[in-house]
Protein backbone atom coordinates (compact mmCIF):
# COMPACT_ATOMS: atom_id res chain seq x y z
CA UNK A 1 0.00 0.00 0.00
CA UNK A 2 1.41 3.42 -1.35
CA UNK A 3 2.33 6.02 2.18
CA UNK A 4 2.65 9.42 1.85
CA UNK A 5 4.97 11.74 3.94
CA UNK A 6 3.57 14.51 6.39
CA UNK A 7 6.30 17.14 5.87
CA UNK A 8 9.48 16.04 7.70
CA UNK A 9 8.29 14.33 10.13
CA UNK A 10 8.18 10.22 10.04
CA UNK A 11 4.67 10.02 10.49
CA UNK A 12 3.35 8.05 6.81
CA UNK A 13 -0.60 7.73 6.43
CA UNK A 14 -2.44 6.28 3.20
CA UNK A 15 -3.57 8.35 1.09
CA UNK A 16 -6.96 7.98 2.35
CA UNK A 17 -7.48 9.14 5.98
CA UNK A 18 -10.19 8.16 7.64
CA UNK A 19 -12.13 11.33 8.90
CA UNK A 20 -14.26 11.28 12.06
CA UNK A 21 -16.12 14.25 12.01
CA UNK A 22 -19.75 12.61 11.31
CA UNK A 23 -19.10 9.58 13.50
CA UNK A 24 -19.46 12.26 16.74
CA UNK A 25 -22.95 12.82 15.72
CA UNK A 26 -22.84 16.95 16.26
CA UNK A 27 -24.38 18.73 13.36
CA UNK A 28 -24.48 15.27 11.22
CA UNK A 29 -28.32 14.33 12.79
CA UNK A 30 -27.05 12.05 14.91
CA UNK A 31 -24.56 8.69 15.00
CA UNK A 32 -24.51 5.13 15.81
CA UNK A 33 -21.63 4.31 17.86
CA UNK A 34 -21.56 0.56 16.85
CA UNK A 35 -21.77 1.07 13.51
CA UNK A 36 -19.38 4.03 13.57
CA UNK A 37 -17.08 1.27 15.06
CA UNK A 38 -17.47 -1.35 12.54
CA UNK A 39 -16.47 1.44 9.85
CA UNK A 40 -13.19 2.32 11.94
CA UNK A 41 -12.12 -1.37 11.45
CA UNK A 42 -13.07 -1.94 8.15
CA UNK A 43 -11.66 0.49 6.91
CA UNK A 44 -8.37 -0.54 8.96
CA UNK A 45 -9.16 -3.62 7.99
CA UNK A 46 -9.42 -2.21 4.34
CA UNK A 47 -5.96 -0.70 4.10
CA UNK A 48 -6.65 2.71 5.59
CA UNK A 49 -4.15 3.42 8.33
CA UNK A 50 -5.03 6.67 9.50
CA UNK A 51 -7.98 8.17 11.80
CA UNK A 52 -8.24 12.20 11.55
CA UNK A 53 -10.48 13.19 15.04
CA UNK A 54 -10.81 16.61 16.89
CA UNK A 55 -12.70 16.64 20.67
CA UNK A 56 -15.11 19.18 19.42
CA UNK A 57 -16.36 16.57 17.34
CA UNK A 58 -19.59 15.81 19.03
CA UNK A 59 -17.70 17.84 22.25
CA UNK A 60 -15.34 14.46 22.79
CA UNK A 61 -17.27 11.53 21.22
CA UNK A 62 -15.79 11.55 17.94
CA UNK A 63 -12.81 10.64 19.92
CA UNK A 64 -14.22 8.34 22.87
CA UNK A 65 -15.49 6.33 19.91
CA UNK A 66 -12.18 6.20 17.94
CA UNK A 67 -10.63 5.07 20.92
CA UNK A 68 -12.86 2.11 21.51
CA UNK A 69 -12.49 1.34 17.92
CA UNK A 70 -8.73 0.88 17.98
CA UNK A 71 -8.10 -0.82 21.59
CA UNK A 72 -5.96 -3.62 20.72
CA UNK A 73 -5.01 -2.14 17.20
CA UNK A 74 -2.70 0.57 18.05
CA UNK A 75 -0.11 -0.25 16.18
CA UNK A 76 -2.24 -0.72 13.00
CA UNK A 77 -2.91 2.95 12.69
CA UNK A 78 -2.20 6.32 12.93
CA UNK A 79 -4.31 9.14 14.90
CA UNK A 80 -4.47 12.46 13.91
CA UNK A 81 -6.42 14.86 16.43
CA UNK A 82 -6.47 18.78 17.15
CA UNK A 83 -6.46 21.43 19.38
CA UNK A 84 -7.89 25.37 19.78
CA UNK A 85 -11.68 24.90 19.21
CA UNK A 86 -13.63 24.78 23.05
CA UNK A 87 -17.47 24.47 23.94
CA UNK A 88 -16.60 24.35 27.80
CA UNK A 89 -14.73 27.53 27.89
CA UNK A 90 -15.30 31.40 27.58
CA UNK A 91 -11.94 32.68 27.32
CA UNK A 92 -10.43 32.86 23.74
CA UNK A 93 -11.88 34.15 20.14
CA UNK A 94 -15.78 33.47 19.73
CA UNK A 95 -15.81 30.63 16.66
CA UNK A 96 -19.74 30.62 16.41
CA UNK A 97 -23.11 29.38 18.57
CA UNK A 98 -24.10 26.29 17.87
CA UNK A 99 -26.62 23.99 19.37
CA UNK A 100 -25.58 20.24 20.71
CA UNK A 101 -26.75 17.00 19.28
CA UNK A 102 -30.11 17.44 22.28
CA UNK A 103 -30.64 20.83 20.75
CA UNK A 104 -28.77 22.93 24.43
CA UNK A 105 -27.09 26.37 23.11
CA UNK A 106 -23.28 26.05 22.63
CA UNK A 107 -20.90 29.00 22.69
CA UNK A 108 -17.56 27.59 20.81
CA UNK A 109 -14.50 29.41 20.94
CA UNK A 110 -10.94 29.33 19.48
CA UNK A 111 -8.09 28.92 22.15
CA UNK A 112 -4.79 28.05 21.05
CA UNK A 113 -3.11 29.03 24.46
CA UNK A 114 -0.23 27.12 26.32
CA UNK A 115 -2.37 26.44 28.85
CA UNK A 116 -5.13 25.54 26.85
CA UNK A 117 -3.18 23.43 24.44
CA UNK A 118 -1.43 21.20 26.90
CA UNK A 119 -4.74 20.54 28.42
CA UNK A 120 -6.07 19.44 25.59
CA UNK A 121 -3.89 16.98 24.65
CA UNK A 122 -3.84 15.19 27.87
CA UNK A 123 -7.30 15.05 27.38
CA UNK A 124 -7.01 13.90 24.28
CA UNK A 125 -4.73 11.05 25.20
CA UNK A 126 -7.14 9.78 27.43
CA UNK A 127 -10.32 9.66 25.34
CA UNK A 128 -8.50 7.87 22.65
CA UNK A 129 -6.78 5.46 25.28
CA UNK A 130 -3.52 6.14 23.71
CA UNK A 131 0.04 7.85 24.90
CA UNK A 132 1.45 9.35 21.91
CA UNK A 133 -0.84 11.47 19.46
CA UNK A 134 1.13 11.17 15.63
CA UNK A 135 -0.01 14.60 13.95
CA UNK A 136 -1.47 17.11 16.61
CA UNK A 137 -3.24 19.94 14.78
CA UNK A 138 -4.52 23.73 15.75
CA UNK A 139 -7.83 22.72 14.54
CA UNK A 140 -8.81 26.96 13.75
CA UNK A 141 -6.48 30.62 14.09
CA UNK A 142 -6.83 31.99 17.17
CA UNK A 143 -6.52 35.96 17.29
CA UNK A 144 -6.38 36.05 21.01
CA UNK A 145 -3.08 33.77 21.26
CA UNK A 146 0.27 34.99 19.43
CA UNK A 147 1.29 32.35 17.15
CA UNK A 148 4.48 32.04 19.12
CA UNK A 149 2.73 30.78 22.06
CA UNK A 150 1.09 28.78 20.50
CA UNK A 151 3.85 27.16 18.99
CA UNK A 152 5.90 27.35 21.66
CA UNK A 153 3.44 24.89 23.77
CA UNK A 154 3.07 22.38 19.99
CA UNK A 155 6.67 22.39 20.39
CA UNK A 156 6.70 21.54 24.10
CA UNK A 157 4.69 18.50 23.41
CA UNK A 158 6.63 17.51 20.69
CA UNK A 159 9.76 17.22 23.09
CA UNK A 160 8.05 15.42 25.28
CA UNK A 161 7.17 12.62 22.59
CA UNK A 162 3.11 13.23 23.25
CA UNK A 163 2.80 13.83 19.67
CA UNK A 164 4.66 13.27 16.66
CA UNK A 165 4.33 15.89 14.35
CA UNK A 166 2.70 19.15 14.67
CA UNK A 167 -0.18 20.55 12.06
CA UNK A 168 -2.45 23.67 12.04
CA UNK A 169 -5.62 23.47 10.13
CA UNK A 170 -7.25 26.68 8.45
CA UNK A 171 -4.17 28.55 8.31
CA UNK A 172 -3.36 31.14 5.61
CA UNK A 173 0.05 30.97 4.08
CA UNK A 174 1.40 33.84 6.09
CA UNK A 175 -0.08 32.54 9.38
CA UNK A 176 2.27 29.15 8.61
CA UNK A 177 5.16 31.21 7.73
CA UNK A 178 4.81 32.94 11.41
CA UNK A 179 4.47 29.47 13.03
CA UNK A 180 7.90 28.24 10.74
CA UNK A 181 9.57 31.12 12.79
CA UNK A 182 8.92 29.13 16.09
CA UNK A 183 9.35 25.43 14.91
CA UNK A 184 8.03 22.64 12.73
CA UNK A 185 4.78 22.67 10.90
CA UNK A 186 4.69 19.31 9.08
CA UNK A 187 1.51 19.81 7.77
CA UNK A 188 -1.47 21.83 7.16
CA UNK A 189 -5.33 20.71 6.65
CA UNK A 190 -7.43 23.46 4.23
CA UNK A 191 -10.74 22.95 2.52
CA UNK A 192 -10.33 21.23 -0.89
CA UNK A 193 -13.15 19.72 -3.43
CA UNK A 194 -13.98 20.07 -6.87
CA UNK A 195 -16.26 22.52 -6.30
CA UNK A 196 -14.04 24.47 -3.54
CA UNK A 197 -11.29 25.00 -5.12
CA UNK A 198 -10.02 28.48 -4.17
CA UNK A 199 -7.34 26.85 -1.47
CA UNK A 200 -5.64 24.99 -4.35
CA UNK A 201 -3.63 28.03 -5.56
CA UNK A 202 -3.46 29.56 -2.53
CA UNK A 203 -2.08 27.38 0.52
CA UNK A 204 -1.94 24.16 -0.87
CA UNK A 205 0.61 25.21 -3.87
CA UNK A 206 2.31 27.55 -0.60
CA UNK A 207 2.63 24.24 1.30
CA UNK A 208 3.58 22.02 -1.77
CA UNK A 209 6.78 24.36 -2.37
CA UNK A 210 7.82 24.67 1.45
CA UNK A 211 7.74 21.01 1.91
CA UNK A 212 4.66 21.09 4.17
CA UNK A 213 1.81 18.12 3.76
CA UNK A 214 -1.84 19.07 2.80
CA UNK A 215 -4.41 16.71 4.01
CA UNK A 216 -7.69 18.01 2.28
CA UNK A 217 -10.66 17.94 4.49
CA UNK A 218 -14.15 17.85 2.79
CA UNK A 219 -12.75 16.72 -0.82
CA UNK A 220 -16.42 14.97 -1.49
CA UNK A 221 -18.26 18.06 -0.68
CA UNK A 222 -20.13 16.62 2.28
CA UNK A 223 -21.69 13.40 0.41
CA UNK A 224 -22.06 16.11 -2.69
CA UNK A 225 -19.36 14.27 -5.08
CA UNK A 226 -20.92 10.85 -4.27
CA UNK A 227 -23.53 10.91 -6.93
CA UNK A 228 -25.94 9.65 -4.18
CA UNK A 229 -27.29 13.41 -3.92
CA UNK A 230 -30.70 13.62 -5.41
CA UNK A 231 -33.15 16.23 -5.45
CA UNK A 232 -35.61 14.81 -3.09
CA UNK A 233 -32.56 13.79 -0.84
CA UNK A 234 -33.71 14.63 2.96
CA UNK A 235 -31.61 14.71 5.98
CA UNK A 236 -32.11 14.28 9.17
CA UNK A 237 -33.23 17.17 11.64
CA UNK A 238 -30.06 19.01 13.08
CA UNK A 239 -28.05 18.08 9.78
CA UNK A 240 -26.15 20.91 8.44
CA UNK A 241 -26.30 20.30 5.17
CA UNK A 242 -30.29 21.34 5.56
CA UNK A 243 -28.64 24.52 5.31
CA UNK A 244 -25.27 24.43 2.82
CA UNK A 245 -25.70 26.26 -0.63
CA UNK A 246 -24.52 23.14 -2.42
CA UNK A 247 -27.63 21.61 -1.23
CA UNK A 248 -30.16 23.74 -3.00
CA UNK A 249 -32.73 21.79 -5.50
CA UNK A 250 -30.56 24.12 -8.05
CA UNK A 251 -27.19 23.04 -7.22
CA UNK A 252 -27.80 19.45 -6.93
CA UNK A 253 -28.90 19.66 -10.46
CA UNK A 254 -25.71 21.64 -11.23
CA UNK A 255 -23.80 19.40 -9.80
CA UNK A 256 -25.62 16.03 -10.92
CA UNK A 257 -25.33 17.11 -14.35
CA UNK A 258 -21.48 17.20 -14.13
CA UNK A 259 -20.98 14.08 -12.25
CA UNK A 260 -22.98 12.24 -14.88
CA UNK A 261 -21.66 13.56 -18.16
CA UNK A 262 -18.13 13.92 -16.87
CA UNK A 263 -17.26 11.63 -13.55
CA UNK A 264 -20.06 8.95 -13.99
CA UNK A 265 -18.62 7.37 -17.65
CA UNK A 266 -14.81 6.87 -15.77
CA UNK A 267 -16.36 6.11 -12.84
CA UNK A 268 -18.18 2.92 -14.89
CA UNK A 269 -14.69 2.58 -17.01
CA UNK A 270 -12.73 2.01 -14.00
CA UNK A 271 -15.66 -0.39 -12.10
CA UNK A 272 -15.73 1.97 -9.48
CA UNK A 273 -17.99 4.47 -7.63
CA UNK A 274 -18.54 8.49 -8.41
CA UNK A 275 -17.05 8.65 -5.02
CA UNK A 276 -14.08 6.37 -5.20
CA UNK A 277 -13.62 8.45 -8.56
CA UNK A 278 -13.75 11.48 -6.95
CA UNK A 279 -11.67 10.60 -4.28
CA UNK A 280 -8.82 8.87 -6.44
CA UNK A 281 -8.84 12.60 -8.59
CA UNK A 282 -8.43 14.56 -5.46
CA UNK A 283 -5.22 12.50 -4.17
CA UNK A 284 -3.84 12.31 -7.71
CA UNK A 285 -3.69 16.21 -7.50
CA UNK A 286 -0.24 17.79 -7.26
CA UNK A 287 0.15 18.99 -4.22
CA UNK A 288 -2.27 17.14 -2.18
CA UNK A 289 -0.88 14.71 0.44
CA UNK A 290 -4.07 13.03 1.43
CA UNK A 291 -7.64 13.11 1.61
CA UNK A 292 -9.86 13.28 4.68
CA UNK A 293 -12.66 10.47 3.88
CA UNK A 294 -15.68 10.02 6.49
CA UNK A 295 -17.76 7.02 6.73
CA UNK A 296 -20.36 5.95 9.41
CA UNK A 297 -20.51 2.60 8.68
CA UNK A 298 -18.62 -0.55 6.99
CA UNK A 299 -19.67 0.00 3.47
CA UNK A 300 -18.64 3.32 3.68
CA UNK A 301 -15.92 2.78 4.86
CA UNK A 302 -14.71 -0.33 2.93
CA UNK A 303 -15.91 1.77 -0.55
CA UNK A 304 -13.71 5.12 0.38
CA UNK A 305 -11.00 2.81 1.21
CA UNK A 306 -11.07 1.48 -2.80
CA UNK A 307 -10.73 4.51 -4.06
CA UNK A 308 -6.75 3.87 -3.32
CA UNK A 309 -6.98 1.07 -5.91
CA UNK A 310 -8.53 3.49 -8.68
CA UNK A 311 -5.90 4.94 -11.27
CA UNK A 312 -6.69 7.98 -13.27
CA UNK A 313 -5.29 8.45 -16.53
CA UNK A 314 -3.74 11.72 -17.26
CA UNK A 315 -6.78 12.04 -20.27
CA UNK A 316 -9.53 11.30 -17.15
CA UNK A 317 -7.67 13.55 -14.52
CA UNK A 318 -7.93 16.39 -17.15
CA UNK A 319 -11.59 15.73 -18.11
CA UNK A 320 -12.68 15.65 -14.90
CA UNK A 321 -10.70 18.99 -13.68
CA UNK A 322 -11.91 21.08 -16.76
CA UNK A 323 -15.31 19.83 -15.99
CA UNK A 324 -15.63 21.24 -12.92
CA UNK A 325 -13.37 23.99 -12.68
CA UNK A 326 -16.49 25.69 -15.09
CA UNK A 327 -18.70 24.66 -12.39
CA UNK A 328 -19.30 28.69 -10.54
CA UNK A 329 -19.47 28.60 -6.39
CA UNK A 330 -23.10 28.45 -5.03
Amino acid sequence: MELRQIGSSNVRPTPIVFGAWAIGGWLWGGTHDAQAIEGINAAIDAGINAIDTAPVYGFGHSESVVGEAIRGRRDEVLIFTKCGVRWDLEEGQHHYDTEDAEGNPVRLVRNLSRDNILRECDQSLERLGIEQIDLYQCHWPDATTPIAETMGALTELLDQGLIRAIGVSNFTPEMIEECLRYGPVHCSQPKFSLLTRENYDGVIAWCDEHGIASIVYSPMEQGMLTGKVTVDRAFSAGDQRNTRPWFTRENVVRVNTVIDDAMRPIAQAHDATVAQVTLAWTIAAPGITCALAGSRNAEQARENAGAMQVELSSEEFAAIREAFWQIEGP
